[in-house]
């Protein structure tokens, strides 16, 4: 490289704007098919737990409290989660869903990244549960 055109290209470089963004505070649009966080809707379950034998990095469990009931808890471990979709196209009755706009996914905590979707009570019985045989579900996400 010259020097002269070292030169031209550092003062060409103090009148142009930026080219960064300024994130966080200028965000840009998610594309349309980005796979990301993944929602549950308790609604259509049956609790078949496909979506759990399917997944490959295991990151889904369906715990079934009541199946006459259809009380069902959904454990979604986040960091875990590969967000290949399988579990969206395995599931019959089409209960799960990949966010494209929700992909800050990063925590400065371990139990940020493990969600519970289901009704508030299921979650509360599952919680109970896991503590009282010691296992860690210190966290709670419910819809």
């Amino acid at each position: 490289m010259r020097l002269g055109s070292m030169w031209r290209d550092a003062l060409s470089a103090l009148v142009r704007e930026p080219a960064t963004q300024q994130y966080p505070f200028e965000r840009l649009q998610a594309p349309e098919h980005l796979r990301s966080k993944l929602h549950w809707d308790l609604t259509n379950c049956t609790g078949c737990g496909l979506c759990a034998k399917d997944c490959p990095s295991d990151a889904i469990d369906v715990i079934v409290l009541d199946k006459k009931a259809r009380k069902f808890v959904f454990r979604y471990h986040v960091d875990r989660c590969t967000f290949c979709s399988q579990c969206v196209m395995s599931c019959p009755k089409k209960c799960l869903e990949m966010a494209n706009d929700e992909w800050e996914l990063a925590s400065l905590t371990p139990d940020d990244f493990l969600v519970y979707y289901g009704n508030e009570e299921d979650v509360e019985t599952v919680l109970a549960a896991a503590a009282s045989n010691g296992a860690d579900a210190s966290s709670t996400d419910t819809e």
